[in-house]
């Protein structure tokens, strides 16, 4: 599944090792999302940073990023700024 497919309600795991809650059905390089770190918080994430959802029955899947996403995210890496 792509990022962009994620729905509002999906929970993701994050590249970082926290988990999110998808609360906006929008597309693109950013997300809105409930993050479960040391606080809970919404705000934005970026798109690229969502490594996996966990569909109905708890299972773990791989997501898929476009193109664009890709090259944001290689652009930071660049730039010292990502993982």
């Amino acid at each position: 599944m792509k990022t962009n497919d994620l729905k509002k309600g999906v929970t993701v795991l994050l590249r970082n090792g926290w988990t999110a809650e998808i609360v906006d059905n929008k597309k693109g390089q950013t997300r809105m999302a409930k993050v479960f770190g040391d606080y809970t918080e919404i705000g934005s994430i970026y798109s690229h940073d969502i490594v996996g959802y966990l569909d109905d029955d708890g299972f773990l899947h791989d997501v898929d990023h476009t193109d664009k996403q890709k090259a944001l995210r290689e652009s930071l890496i660049a730039m010292g700024w990502g993982v």
